[in-house]
């Protein structure tokens, strides 16, 4: 129920900063100016996108590994039908490191190539600190799958509230992949 109410205020958090995103541009628009101030690498966001929406779905394929008992796989590396939570985990965090790199890398050509930083006008701003926070929490997500992937091998056994754990980061997981939609679509698609 914690986890419920704390994703809740998160969720108006990311409210707020879709508010600022669109009074900003609204703002920026009436005046005349061209929105968005930077040349946006709509490929680069769409492999971004669908590798973290992919990773919703290991991610959740581990809640299930989980729920049936299994942490670690049940036959070969490549036999991903057989794999545990541990297994799962390793992949979703693998593509969630893939997704921050990525935007890592934009951000890196929106500053060097187009010089388009936080403090060089109001689109910079707004799309650095909705695009920065969301990558925060990305990053928050990576530390609770390491967390949590290091307590199935510390741990003798896997315990009931260990497997509430694995649920409650996959909860996490999820929100921060649909919180990203909602700024893809947003930045990207709309904009």
């Amino acid at each position: 129920m914690g986890t419920i109410i704390w994703l809740s205020s998160e969720l108006m958090f990311f409210a707020a900063l879709f508010a600022m995103y669109f009074t900003i541009r609204s703002v920026d628009k009436g005046q005349g100016l061209h929105w968005p101030m930077a040349d946006l690498d709509l490929p680069l966001a769409t492999a971004n996108t669908l590798v973290l929406v992919a990773s919703s779905v290991t991610c959740q394929m581990g809640v299930f590994a989980v729920e049936r008992g299994q942490v670690g796989r049940a036959g070969k590396l490549l036999q991903f039908w057989r794999w545990g939570l541990r297994e799962w985990y390793v992949l979703s965090f693998i593509m969630g490191l893939y997704f921050v790199l990525g935007q890592a890398y934009e951000w890196h050509d929106m500053v060097v190539s187009q010089d388009v930083t936080l403090g060089s006008s109001n689109y910079g701003s707004v799309f650095y600190l909705t695009t920065g926070f969301h990558g925060l929490h990305v990053t928050g997500g990576l530390f609770a799958f390491l967390f949590l992937l290091g307590r199935t091998y510390v741990a003798k056994r896997f315990t009931r509230e260990q497997q509430i754990s694995a649920i409650v980061v996959s909860y996490y997981w999820h929100f921060v992949d649909v919180v990203w939609i909602g700024l893809f679509t947003t930045i990207y698609l709309i904009h």
